[in-house]
């Protein structure tokens, strides 16, 4: 199937999602559904829930009853709000092995969540920025200077996986020729069963354990050689984090390989889509580079490559007219707020001058917002500046293949062809 007729067949599914969910009752709409993500026919589903019902109990959900919160400026009250809405003691949908159950600083309240994220903070900071800035743009040169021009290959594999691995090898000061286990274990970390990557819960956790066992070893090592400036070496030698039981290092060692992983690997493609059904951003983009920037702010607006995240109530809260019981799944859908007509006028569409993009759910709010953000726009923009350099379309040429996910807003497979 070639671009075109994907976008046809995309619109035609789109037309049957809006028909499907006028028809439905508040009720039947189940937005954990991973298959609304894998088709991207979600978007009707959150505009309903946006109009109707913002904030909405989900009695019969395929994951089970939660809350969800689908409007801009609700979304960021709950983001906004951790003594109400907390982080513990996870911020996912599904818990399903002991894995799972391994705590990090993102599922954590203050204080303990601020001790922890300060151990790690340096690495994203002014002065890490500045240092790795080189490092970046001579890893996309090379990535970039190794691919084929004017013939077909899988965008994600090639150029979205090989960027984020290489810059988490760098982060972490992970063996590089092993690169390729960081990306193995955050998608094991965030794939449901039906993705296929793993059949049995059993098997999973070999996997895991796998991660714990390498990162334990290469922490132990720095342990011995104080001055690192890599995530591990910082871990190793703060007293929050350097002696921390083996299930709340392997959460957030899954916490960081998830978070360099995800957003900026599922941006860098998700940019290429955005660019190839709206090439009129694309040209204003070659016509103006000073418009890279602010570009890349509202490709991970419109991307918004992790589609929520979950809180739980600390005791009964009223919240856009509807009061939710203590103890109670919420989660707050960035993809939805993101997409809030409200806030982002014609919202479903790309539009790199768009005034307020920075002002994107992306991240988060709050104390949680997210460390590495100054990282994954910093690989955005020099990957932009460097193709822009070299190509003059990135065309899309057949159907992307998204992620199997209700939380992962990805792409496993975008066939490509570079034009000069």
């Amino acid at each position: 199937m070639d671009w075109q007729q994907y976008e046809l067949e995309r619109e035609q599914r789109l037309d049957s999602a809006r028909d499907r969910v006028a028809s439905m009752t508040l009720a039947e709409l189940d937005v954990a559904h991973w298959d609304l993500m894998r088709f991207d026919t979600i978007w009707p589903y959150f505009e309903r829930l946006r109009q109707e019902a913002p904030v909405f109990y989900h009695e019969n959900s395929i994951a089970g009853p939660f809350w969800s919160v689908t409007t801009y400026d609700l979304v960021k009250a709950v983001d906004t709000d951790p003594a109400r809405f907390s982080s513990e003691p996870t911020i996912g949908l599904n818990v399903t092995t002991e894995q799972d159950n391994a705590s990090s600083f993102i599922a954590m309240d203050d204080p303990q969540h601020a001790k922890q994220r300060k151990a790690v903070a340096p690495v994203a900071g002014p002065r890490n920025l500045a240092a790795l800035e080189p490092t970046i743009r001579e890893r996309v040169k090379g990535i970039l200077d190794g691919l084929p021009v004017g013939e077909s290959f899988n965008w994600v594999d090639r150029v979205s996986i090989e960027l984020t691995t290489q810059m988490l090898a760098t982060l972490f000061d992970f063996p590089f020729d092993d690169r390729y286990k960081l990306t193995r274990w955050s998608d094991i970390a965030t794939s449901p069963r039906k993705a296929g990557l793993w059949e049995t819960l059993e098997e999973r956790d070999r996997e895991l354990n796998e991660c714990l066992e390498y990162m334990t070893r290469l922490r132990d090592e720095r342990t011995e050689t104080p001055g690192g400036f890599d995530l591990l070496s910082m871990l190793a030698h703060n007293e929050e984090t350097r002696d921390m039981p083996p299930r709340m290092f392997l959460g957030n060692l899954l916490l960081l390989i998830v978070g360099g992983n995800d957003t900026t690997r599922n941006s860098i493609s998700g940019g290429v889509v955005a660019m190839n059904r709206y090439p009129e951003e694309f040209e204003k983009l070659r016509a103006d580079r000073s418009k890279i920037p602010h570009a890349v702010a509202e490709i991970i607006r419109w991307q918004t490559p992790l589609a929520f995240m979950r809180r739980t109530t600390t005791e009964d809260v009223e919240i856009g007219g509807q009061v939710i019981p203590k103890g109670e799944r919420v989660l707050m859908w960035y993809a939805s707020g993101n997409r809030d007509e409200s806030v982002f006028e014609d919202a479903d569409r790309l539009d790199i001058d768009r005034a307020n993009a920075r002002q994107h759910l992306s991240f988060g709010y709050g104390v949680h917002r997210c460390m590495g953000n100054r990282v994954a726009e910093l690989q955005l923009r020099i990957l932009w500046e460097e193709m822009l350099d070299r190509y003059s379309r990135i065309e899309v040429t057949g159907a992307p293949v998204r992620a199997i996910s209700n939380f992962v807003r990805g792409y496993t497979h975008l066939p490509v062809k570079l034009h000069t």
